[in-house]
């Protein structure tokens, strides 16, 4: 039976208990106990317990956006200030996660989840009842800090549990819950706001669809507290001796770590890409099927079958990424990065045509975005993974933060925001009381026999968002282009972390000429 000790090729006599001082930080390491089953009962309810909290949070993140469209019209939002929305609560997210990534080097992971959990499940149904865009807003904000306390820590727990490529199937369980309840958050979202609308005031029916993931958060909060065990820090590796060190030798350690650099660069237009078409997809397609003389798809099945979609599409990929790179890494060191960038560059002419077409045929449009979803989804659990196999065990919840950190800084933060700002920039080029003759013509913008000639207030919304997505596009290329430049890297730092956890002394990062 496979051992939960460390695998990394060392001999019995180098695993022998041992004390250094590497970088900053002591280490103590003990032989791993032989013998123990390679998946234990509370392994396995632990994980479920992590799986379910992140189904729940990106339920609760992406149910907005399924509602976006009611939510404008109670408020009288403006494009740019839907898209405050979700960059409003990314910020406080991002900001908050380094707090918890610190206190989740230090303190018990399991009571800050709990913690964490509970407060964005209170925020989120207190926001529900809020009368006025602002105070809905500020309510968004409450809700990142209590999911910064989760997503920092949870992939650590994983990662002291499970080593090589165990542990990578479970990170691809957990991540998982990304795209599918991303998916969910979609569908229970609109078809909660459609029931209730049915039987009641259609204007405020969205506010029960924000009132569904409260109820499983708490839930959620019980598991956590009595289901789910915490390992010791490191103990997968043999290294669960190692003591923690100084925020600032932390930060240090962190940013001459080529791979988590790298790789961070590369996760962020990855969650820039995300973000932006997760937030603005169904509100995108919706305004694609006004402009539609006889569509194919009715306005109010958009949001349900985008979900469906981001689902199925999640479902397929996140295994694909993780399965593909457990199977190449056995022949190129390299592999983890590759695939990464391989699914990058793949998504980027599917996120085009999807939306060339959402403007003349809708179930065309939502075939191809499938493949470009299901490429882009191939990113998640392999990221994470990377994270963790080149970073040591006492400094994985910070790094985890300050990847969260950057990554939705220069991301899905901004992206909302942005593609809603250039959206409104673009407004006028479209709009015919704005065009000169000449504007039509440099533009092509609109036919003489087009059905949408005489709505251009409806033409102009959709063109003018149609032209900011595209935005998109050009982000994956760039992502791709880190990942490919974090191949060369990645080898020596993952052979680095390993040394240092067992307690030996601390190599260079090299360039991996043989990838």
């Amino acid at each position: 039976m496979e051992e939960d000790g460390i695998r990394n090729n060392l001999s019995q006599q180098e695993l022998m208990q041992q004390s250094n001082s590497i970088d900053g930080c002591s280490v103590v390491v003990q032989s791993p106990p032989s013998g123990r089953p390679s998946l234990t009962k509370s392994q396995i309810l632990t994980v479920v317990v992590l799986c379910y909290v992140n189904l729940i949070n990106y339920m609760d993140r992406f149910t907005v956006s399924g509602i976006l469209q009611d939510i404008k019209d109670t408020f009288h939002m403006t494009d740019t200030q839907s898209g405050l929305l979700q960059t409003a609560f990314v910020i406080t997210y991002m900001f908050m996660a380094p707090i918890f990534g610190y206190l989740g080097d230090r303190f018990s992971r399991k009571y800050l989840m709990a913690v964490g959990v509970f407060f964005w499940c209170l925020t989120t149904l207190i926001g529900s009842y809020m009368p006025n865009y602002g105070l809905f807003l500020l309510f968004r904000c409450f809700v990142g800090v209590g999911e910064a306390s989760y997503s920092t820590i949870a992939p650590t727990i994983i990662s002291d549990m499970f080593v090589k490529d165990l542990r990578s199937k479970m990170l691809a369980l957990f991540y998982f819950a990304i795209p599918v309840g991303s998916g969910l958050g979609y569908i229970i979202g609109a078809e909660v706001t459609q029931l209730v609308g049915n039987s009641g005031n259609h204007s405020e029916a969205w506010r029960w669809g924000l009132r569904v993931t409260p109820a499983m958060g708490l839930i959620a909060v019980l598991l956590i507290l009595f289901v789910l065990k915490e390992p010791p820090r490191g103990e997968s590796e043999g290294g669960n001796q190692l003591e923690a060190t100084s925020f600032w030798e932390d930060l240090k350690y962190l940013f001459t770590n080529r791979s988590f650099i790298l790789s961070t660069l590369a996760f962020t237009c990855v969650t820039y890409v995300a973000g932006a078409l997760a937030w603005w997809g169904p509100i995108f397609v919706e305004r694609g099927v006004k402009i539609q003389e006889h569509s194919n798809i009715k306005i109010d099945d958009v949001a349900f079958i985008f979900g469906a979609i981001a689902m199925t599409a999640g479902l397929l990929g996140v295994p694909l990424g993780s399965f593909t790179g457990q199977k190449l890494r056995q022949k190129i060191q390299a592999a983890d990065p590759l695939v990464c960038g391989v699914g990058l560059l793949l998504s980027t002419p599917f996120l085009i045509g999807a939306m060339a077409m959402a403007q003349t045929n809708t179930g065309a449009s939502f075939a191809v975005v499938f493949f470009g979803q299901l490429f882009l989804n191939m990113n998640w659990a392999v990221v994470s993974d990377i994270v963790l196999y080149t970073v040591i065990p006492t400094r994985r919840s910070s790094a985890e933060a300050f990847q969260i950190l950057f990554s939705h800084a220069l991301g899905d933060a901004g992206s909302p925001y942005v593609v809603g700002k250039v959206a409104e920039t673009f407004y006028p080029w479209f709009h015919n009381d704005t065009l000169t003759s000449d504007d039509h013509a440099s533009f092509e913008i609109v036919e003489a026999n087009t059905p949408y000639k005489n709505d251009t207030d409806v033409y102009a919304d959709f063109k003018s968002l149609q032209y900011s997505m595209y935005i998109c596009a050009l982000v994956e290329i760039l992502g791709v282009v880190f990942f490919f430049w974090n191949a060369l890297y990645i080898a020596g730092d993952k052979r680095t972390c390993e040394l240092m956890t067992a307690g030996k002394e601390k190599e260079e990062p090299e360039l991996n000429t043989h990838l």
